[in-house]
C-alpha cells in the first residue's frame, strides 16, 4: 500500500556514484529519510542513457513505497564540476556526459525538474547545514574519499562550488589515483600505510586553504576506527554525521533549496 508524503519538508535525493546510484525520500529540514534508501550498481560503462535509466529504476523503486507528488523537488549529485546543470568533466563517468545538461537528460527521463549538483558538494552542504560541520564557523572542507576522491568546500556555511581537490597532482599523478579508497585496495594498502600517504595529501590541501574543520565522508568514512589512529593534520578531523549517504540528503536540500529560489 503506498503511503503519500503529507510534508512540504519533503524532497527526493539521487546520488550517481561511482559504484552506486542511490535515492532516497528526504526530510529536508531534519535530514531524516522518509522511505528506504534504495541502491543499484552503477551501469557499466556509465553513460548518459544507462545512468539515466538506473535513476529512473531507483526513483521507481521509491515511488513503489511512497507516493511521490508531481510538485516533489528532486536533486541529483553527479561526479563532476557542474555549471548550468551540465557537466564539465567526467573522471569517474562516462566522458559522453562531458557537456550534457544532466538535469534535461534525467528531467525528461523522470517527467520531473532535476536540480543537479557536484555530488561531493551536495555532502557537505548536507553535513555543513545539520551534521558533522553544523557548529563549526570558518572554513569547512568535506572529502568523499571513496571510488574517487570529492571535496565541497565551505566558507562561513556558504559553498564554493566545483572545487575538485581529487585532482590536485600529487606525487606525479592525480591524487584520488593513490589515496581514494578505490586506489587503496587497487594498490593492496594496508590503512597505516594508506593513512600516512592520505597525511600528505591533507598537507597539501592544507597549504591552500587552511580549513578549520575536515570531515570525511564517503565509502572511507564507514570504516574510520580503522585508520583513524593514524590520521594527522592541523584542522580537526571528524567523519561525517551521515557517512554515505550524505550526498543523498544534500541533493535534496539542493532541489529545495532551488525551489524557494535559495542560494546555496
Amino acid at each position: 500500500m503506498l503511503h503519500a508524503v503529507a510534508t512540504a519538508k519533503a524532497a527526493l535525493g539521487i546520488d550517481v556514484g561511482g559504484t552506486g546510484v542511490k535515492a532516497a525520500l528526504v526530510d529536508v529540514e531534519s535530514g531524516a529519510l522518509l522511505a528506504r534508501r534504495v541502491r543499484i550498481n552503477t551501469p557499466k560503462p556509465a553513460t548518459p542513457e544507462a545512468v539515466a535509466a538506473t535513476v529512473r529504476h531507483v526513483v521507481d523503486m521509491v515511488a513503489a513505497e511512497r507516493e511521490l507528488p508531481a510538485d516533489l523537488p528532486v536533486g541529483c549529485g553527479l561526479p563532476a564540476p557542474i555549471k548550468d546543470g551540465r557537466l564539465l568533466t567526467a573522471a569517474n563517468i562516462d566522458k559522453r556526459w562531458i557537456g550534457l545538461s544532466a538535469e534535461t537528460m534525467l528531467g525528461d527521463v523522470l517527467g520531473r525538474r532535476v536540480f543537479a549538483i557536484n555530488d561531493a558538494d551536495a555532502a557537505g552542504l548536507a553535513e555543513v547545514r545539520i551534521g558533522a560541520g553544523r557548529d563549526c564557523h570558518g572554513t569547512v572542507l568535506m572529502l568523499t574519499v571513496g571510488t574517487g576522491i570529492g571535496s565541497g568546500l565551505f566558507v562561513d556555511g556558504r559553498l564554493v562550488p566545483n572545487t575538485e581537490l581529487g585532482h590536485l597532482e600529487f606525487r606525479g599523478h592525480d591524487a584520488e589515483t593513490r589515496v581514494s579508497g578505490l586506489a587503496r585496495e587497487r594498490r593492496r594498502l594496508r590503512w597505516r600505510a594508506w593513512a600516512n600517504e592520505f597525511n600528505d595529501y591533507l598537507a597539501r590541501v592544507e597549504l591552500y586553504l587552511w580549513p578549520d574543520l575536515i570531515i570525511l565522508g564517503g565509502g572511507v568514512s564507514k570504516v574510520i576506527a580503522k585508520y583513524e589512529k593514524w590520521l594527522k593534520s592541523r584542522a580537526p578531523i571528524v567523519p561525517a554525521q551521515y557517512l554515505n549517504t550524505s550526498g543523498i540528503i544534500g541533493a535534496a536540500m539542493h532541489a529545495a533549496d532551488r525551489v524557494r529560489g535559495v542560494a546555496a
